[in-house]
């Protein structure tokens, strides 16, 4: 009974499988990205794009601010009272 039970489950998935293509997009996205429209290529993909690059800056500059805080803090010696 387990064994006609996996066997179907097996089934159903390889002949679901089949029936779900894909249409291919490559063609229209080396379009996009190809033409030359003075955008930089990484803000090319949109408002997902220039979210991501918007994100990242921030967080590099803040982490890069936080650093340096950090070493100016353990470079300078605590006052003794």
């Amino acid at each position: 009974m387990l064994q006609n039970a996996l066997r179907q489950i097996a089934q159903r998935t390889i002949s679901t499988a089949s029936r779900r293509q894909l249409e291919n997009k490559v063609a229209e996205k080396q379009k996009l990205f190809q033409e030359d429209n003075g955008i930089p290529v990484h803000l090319k993909g949109g408002i997902g794009d220039a979210f991501l690059y918007r994100a990242t800056m921030i967080l590099t500059v803040g982490g890069t601010a936080y650093t340096i805080y950090q070493l100016a803090v353990a470079s300078l010696p605590k006052k003794q009272d």
